[in-house]
């Protein structure tokens, strides 16, 4: 895989922070064509660096005001039960399977604690679990930048 250039990582950074950039501003701030960009924005989905485009939500004007990270210890034989159960509960938003003492993180969004001891009842049946509400996300997603540069 060809190495990114400095154009490359500028449009990233443009578009991690508003991925709705028309390909003429995307242009404008790079200083190429609206029809350069296009190829280059392509180029960078091709190659898999793109994955995908999304909007950030307020989970609490969605009605979801809890928010939990559950830390999981699913017993080995458990894991593929837990991945076909667990992972598909709509209250689970994220999943991170980790090493250490816990070997998954979930993010839960719950409409209240009554539905969230429901789901950890639902993932204790596979191990033990250690649950924290989020309070508040002061960095929820920061941009990612070049490697290496300040």
């Amino acid at each position: 895989m060809d190495p990114l250039d400095d154009v490359d990582w500028h449009l990233l950074e443009l578009l991690q922070e508003d991925g709705r950039l028309s390909f003429t501003e995307l242009g404008r701030r790079v200083s190429l064509s609206g029809s350069a960009v296009t190829e280059r924005v392509r180029r960078l989905e091709e190659r898999g660096v793109i994955t995908g485009y999304a909007a950030t939500v307020d989970t609490t004007k969605l009605g979801l005001p809890i928010e939990a990270l559950v830390r999981a210890r699913v017993r080995s034989l458990d894991t593929p039960r837990f991945r076909t159960t667990v992972l598909l509960l709509p209250q689970v938003i994220a999943a991170d399977h980790v090493t250490g003492e816990e070997c998954w993180v979930l993010r839960v969004l719950c409409r209240g604690t009554a539905e969230l001891e429901g789901v950890l009842e639902t993932v204790q049946r596979y191990g033990e679990t250690s649950t924290s509400l989020v309070l508040s996300s002061p960095l929820r997603r920061r941009a990612l930048g070049r490697p290496g540069m300040d």
